[in-house]
Order: structure tokens, then C-alpha cells, then sequence
């Protein structure tokens, strides 16, 4: 740092400036605007370039306008879903056993339940893959064993919502799962 006695500097850490009227190895003498002499270090003390000064006051400017203008504009990163997308009906899969195999003779009900509930899985996990959210099974009414065992099946998904379909569509025998995609 070239400082020399004449120069026009200021403190780094305090809001005082001043002229400098000499230097004694690491501390500079100066005499502040207010006339005062004051003994500073030498790493304390910056040189104000002339140019600055000729520049004027500082302008006032509308702090708002500041920020708007430092800070990036937000992106909009949510996808906007065509009214299509989001009235698409949801997947449906009948596991009524008829319509799982072409006979069911000789199956029992144990054999046929499983088949049912593996079926369940296999279309969960697919729809899971296929980021398919809604999917309503079709159990039917009967003693209710199936939507019992579907419940309990549904309810080990922690990304699973469940709750009984749409009666006027489906009546009491289905159910409606919904995905939750981001878990």
C-alpha cells in the first residue's frame, strides 16, 4: 500500500477519515474532517482514490428495487397436468377368480385367495413402476374374506392410501388405492 503524507484515507473497521500528516514505521498520523490528530496502525488505514470522490454524493435508491433486482427469479417447477391427465379414470383390476383363470375346479378356497392376493401385489407393484396413482381393485361383496385380506395387504405400503370406490360406480365390492408417488 503506497500511502503518503497528504493522502486522503479512512479507517477499515470505523466510519473516520481524514488527511494524513505523517508516517512513523507501522503508524500513520492523521487529521481527521473534524481537525482532530489521531495515531492509527498501519494495516488499519486505506487510501481513498480521488476518482471516488469526484463521483458525488451517494444516490438514494428504492431498496426494493435493489433485492427484485439481486434476486433470481423463481422457476415454477411443478408440472402442469392437462385436464386429461387428471380426470384419467383409474386402473382397474376385477379379481373376481372367474376372472383370473379360465376354471377354477379343483382349487380350493385357500388356493384361490392366494392367487387373488398375488395378483394384487404383481398390478401394486406395476402400478408403482408405472407411476400409475389410482387403481381400484374389484373384489366383490361376498363374506368379505378377500377385502379383509386386501386391506391387510395394502396396509403394509406405507406410499398406499386405501378407502372404499366409488359406490355409485362400484357398489360395496371395491376398493381404491391411491399412490402416493414421492414416498
Amino acid at each position: 500500500m503506497d500511502i503518503k503524507p497528504g493522502d486522503k484515507v479512512e479507517l477499515l473497521d470505523d466510519a473516520l477519515s481524514g488527511v494524513v500528516e505523517s508516517l512513523s514505521g507501522k503508524e500513520v498520523v492523521m487529521r481527521t474532517e473534524d481537525g482532530f490528530l489521531m495515531n492509527f496502525p498501519l494495516d488499519q488505514i486505506v487510501k481513498i482514490d480521488k476518482d471516488i470522490e469526484d463521483l458525488g454524493p451517494v444516490q438514494n435508491f428504492d431498496l426494493n428495487e435493489v433485492i427484485k433486482d439481486k434476486t433470481p427469479e423463481k422457476v415454477n417447477r411443478s408440472v402442469r397436468r392437462r385436464s386429461k391427465e387428471r380426470a384419467a379414470p383409474p386402473m382397474e383390476v376385477d379379481l373376481h377368480i372367474h376372472q383370473l383363470v379360465k376354471s377354477s375346479r379343483g382349487m380350493s378356497n385357500h388356493e384361490m385367495l392366494n392367487l387373488q392376493l398375488d395378483t394384487a401385489r404383481h398390478k401394486l407393484e406395476f402400478a408403482v413402476r408405472k407411476r400409475i396413482q389410482k387403481i381400484v381393485f374389484i373384489h366383490g361383496v361376498g363374506e368379505g374374506v378377500l377385502k379383509m385380506e386386501l386391506e391387510y395387504l395394502l396396509s403394509r405400503y406405507s406410499n398406499v392410501k386405501f378407502y372404499d370406490a366409488d359406490y355409485q360406480k362400484y357398489g360395496l365390492g371395491a376398493t381404491e388405492v391411491y399412490i402416493y408417488q414421492n414416498a
